[in-house]
């Protein structure tokens, strides 16, 4: 095996495990080839798409797409499908080099060199180096070291070196080039991680991999500033989001919770779903427990409290599981609602697909039924939807953000291959958070939910995450100008940890601001 052949197989597999393991307008379809870009595009998304892994390049675009749709619109296609000019007709171009040596067409090589306004992340840099040495960037080279830091303005962020390889480039002796970041190598010394030459700026890897809440990620979307919004102010808002609220909740907790959270003068959100199962009376000494909100009154009396005291109820399922099968527990609120799932022998939970006779009309049926025991509780259906689990199939997904009546959804969210093409399939998936609002191609905004929440305990391939973890993160978010950190909290934890996550928050210098003002 040759060594470009090698790292090509390296990087490729890198990938593979990211994507099986990663727990504006948004983009359409992608352009048919060489149809000029649809006029009016704020920013244009080109991708990979050769090789054995290159259906990756699509998943790639439309996490680069999400983040750009905070600016305004976006639109992808393959960059093998590049017409000349089409960069100067965008506000940005962004390609995503995920695959070794994909050829790029000379007319997109041109444009860079010729000044379009350009960020290029990951592989092929040396085409253009090559072709055009007039860039600011002299060479470019394949560095396998196994880099775990990249330091952006004075903030030390995290890499799995698991991402693979990178690009070292060196650049031209006088040039008008800039280090942004650097990445620190094994034996303390740093090198180039992203750089701006003139109208172009390089990152040396596609910061999509290995993503965490603590990652060189956070680099990519702060750029889209700098690159899209240069004048914006510094600003950093938080979000509190109590989950996992049901008929089984008890409404002591949920007052005490409310009356903290006021009295700090914090907003919040309460992801609630309306119907609970234990069929199997795994919590109730094998006798099966069916409640609804409608015979709950004392939760949705406590719910109206917590609305009274700032909070903002949002929509988290139907069940929260799934009625009379183990997805995988057998219990709501652990089960998973949109998406089968199972146990492997090592406790790992995988996910299986799509639900059987999954469609747009079932996904709508859930909707409706749990609108429906919303109404007879005497509760106004919220606007605002959350995913159990944050998964469902792409048909789910589309299904429910352009239902009638839903406005946004509060998640994490995950993404298929075939997304940008309208022919999704569950062959590849990822998964994203954003440190910001953005408008992705399932149809509705999404706010932003980047800090995960306390775990006391390893549980399946989730390991111990506690306030402190929460609060490091939060403050390695802040290299994003304008973010938005989101944690979520079980009320069953009580205030054990919430003042600990909600004043240490606050001193970072984040405003806790209620969810819909976001939008």
């Amino acid at each position: 095996m040759g060594m470009r052949d090698a790292v090509r197989r390296r990087i490729c597999a890198a990938v593979v495990v990211t994507i099986v393991v990663l727990s504006a307008c948004g983009g359409g379809p992608p352009a048919t080839p060489g149809e000029t870009p649809r006029p009016g595009t704020g920013v244009l998304v080109l991708y990979d798409t050769t090789g054995q892994y290159g259906d990756l390049g699509e998943l790639y675009a439309v996490q680069a797409g999400n983040l750009a749709s905070h600016f305004g619109k976006w639109d992808a296609l393959p960059v093998s499908w590049y017409t000349a000019g089409s960069a100067a007709r965008h506000k940005l171009t962004i390609y995503v080099g995920s695959t070794y040596d994909e050829p790029l067409p000379d007319a997109f090589l041109a444009d860079v060199a010729g000044g379009a306004h350009v960020l290029w992340m990951g592989a092929n840099i040396w085409q253009l180096i090559g072709r055009y040495g007039g860039t600011g960037l002299r060479t470019a080279t394949i560095d396998e070291a196994a880099v775990t830091t990249v330091r952006y303005q004075g903030t030390e962020l995290t890499r799995n070196a698991a991402a693979g390889a990178m690009v070292r480039v060196g650049t031209t002796p006088g040039a008008d080039v800039t280090t942004l970041a650097d990445a620190v190598l094994p034996d303390g010394s740093v090198v180039p991680y992203a750089v701006r030459a003139g109208p172009l700026t390089y990152i040396t890897e596609v910061p999509l991999t290995y993503v965490t809440f603590d990652d060189r990620y956070l680099i990519l979307a702060d750029l889209m500033f700098t690159l899209l919004d240069p004048d914006a102010p510094g600003r950093h808002r938080a979000l509190v989001r109590i989950e996992d609220v049901g008929p089984h909740s008890d409404p002591a907790q949920l007052r005490t919770i409310a009356d903290y959270l006021s009295g700090r003068g914090v907003p919040f959100s309460v992801a609630v779903f309306p119907v609970y199962d234990d069929a199997g009376g795994i919590y109730s000494g094998g006798v099966p427990v069916h409640k609804t909100l409608s015979t709950a009154p004392a939760v949705v009396d406590a719910l109206r409290y917590m609305v009274d005291h700032g909070g903002t109820l949002l929509m988290h399922g139907y069940t929260h599981g799934m009625a009379g099968a183990r997805n995988p527990y057998g219990v709501s609120a652990e089960d998973y609602e949109f998406y089968r799932a199972h146990v492997d022998a090592d406790g790992t939970v995988a996910l299986d697909g799509a639900v059987p006779d999954d469609s747009a009309q079932w996904a709508l049926g859930r909707l409706a039924a749990a609108r429906q025991e919303w109404t007879a509780a005497g509760l106004t259906p919220p606007d605002i939807w959350e995913f159990p689990h944050y998964t469902a199939s792409a048909t789910d997904y589309r299904a429910i953000a352009t239902a009638p009546g839903i406005r946004a959804r509060f998640e994490q969210v995950l993404y298929f291959s075939g997304v940008l093409s309208g022919t999704p399939s569950g062959n590849r998936s990822v998964s994203q958070f954003f440190p910001y609002v953005v408008d992705d191609p399932y149809g509705t905004p999404v706010i932003p939910e980047t800090l995960g929440n306390v775990a006391t305990q390893r549980f399946n391939q989730h390991g111990v995450r506690l306030a402190e973890d929460l609060l490091a993160s939060a403050r390695r978010q802040l290299v994003v100008r304008d973010n938005v950190a989101g944690f979520f909290y079980h009320p069953f934890l009580g205030l054990q940890y919430l003042p600990q996550l909600v004043e240490g928050i606050q001193q970072l210098g984040y405003t806790f601001v209620p969810a819909p003002s976001l939008l």
